[in-house]
């Protein structure tokens, strides 16, 4: 009953692997959307989506060629490009960041984390964001007690191993106030980081080069996809806690907290992606300043 070639009677639909960063969340709402209403076939692909495992992570499986495309931390795609992986964003899945520090309650601004015991996983993003947000409030970053914990800053802070993290707060933080944590959540925006896509969707040069029509009708289906998702959330929840298996309530908070975010779906913005340069070589993210016109393609998205 199935027809194939919906993206113009010209063949079979294009099988377009993406290898998500995380566990399926409301932020790749657009994805899971495109898939559910086959926003794909009408482009002619066919959207296959690949999770992380323990062993492995959207950059390895892109880079080992078992992904088409890819969702990454934006500064996790500039140190890849450092070590010299030719790899190139070529649209974003959120339009701002989603990196903040959630301390106890009882912190009411973040220079009061001076002498406290902060959680970081040992991402150099993480140092950048807890050193961007204790100095934006004038406090004395070298002065916070960091503690790496790993990936469980939920638990962590609910049973006060720490006074604060540095999570997501479209996921921990919500997350988080589920659970009934009283927190105060310190977003980098508030304190001087540029508006900049956290998460961004990223392709190989040469995958780019050889067939980049398939790339660009993949990148229309998740623009619609995630234009559908933002319009129609009730719809978009569906989908998402299919994916995740996570409860409905969750699900819906998590996809309330992103829903702005989510806007303009898909693509790429200079100067944005300019302020992101300046503010990973500030705060030692990267080494040197990134060749952002060679990190980032703007035309792939239609």
């Amino acid at each position: 009953m199935a027809v194939p070639g919906c993206g113009g009677g010209s063949g079979e639909s294009k099988r377009v692997t993406v290898a998500l960063d995380f566990t399926p969340n409301a932020a790749h709402a657009g994805i899971y959307q495109a898939i559910a209403d086959r926003r794909d076939r009408a482009h002619g692909v066919q959207l296959v989506v690949r999770q992380p495992s323990a062993s492995t992570d959207s950059l390895k499986l892109l880079a080992s060629g078992r992904a088409d495309l890819a969702v990454v931390d934006i500064h996790d795609l500039g140190l890849a490009r450092q070590q010299g992986q030719d790899l190139v964003g070529v649209g974003a899945l959120v339009q701002e960041p989603l990196a903040a520090v959630i301390a106890q309650g009882k912190i009411a601004r973040p220079r009061e984390l001076v002498g406290k015991r902060v959680g970081v996983t040992g991402l150099p993003s993480d140092n950048a964001v807890l050193r961007a947000v204790v100095e934006g409030d004038g406090g004395h970053y070298s002065k916070v007690r960091r503690v790496t914990i790993g990936f469980t800053a939920v638990p962590s802070l609910a049973t006060g191993k720490v006074d604060a993290v540095t999570a997501f707060w479209n996921v921990e933080g919500v997350a988080l106030r589920a659970r009934g944590v009283r927190t105060s959540e310190f977003r980098v925006t508030d304190y001087g980081a540029p508006r900049y896509p956290e998460l961004v969707l990223v392709a190989r040069r040469a995958e780019l080069t050889k067939d980049r029509a398939r790339i660009r009708n993949a990148l229309a289906a998740l623009e619609d996809g995630t234009r559908e998702a933002t319009a129609n959330p009730a719809e978009a929840l569906a989908a998402i806690q299919k994916a995740s298996g996570a409860p409905r309530k969750l699900v819906l908070a998590e996809l309330t907290a992103i829903r702005p975010a989510l806007s303009p779906p898909i693509r790429l913005q200079p100067a944005s992606l300019a302020g992101w340069a300046r503010f990973d070589t500030r705060f030692g993210i990267l080494s040197r300043p990134p060749d952002v016109a060679r990190a980032f393609d703007t035309t792939v998205a239609p």
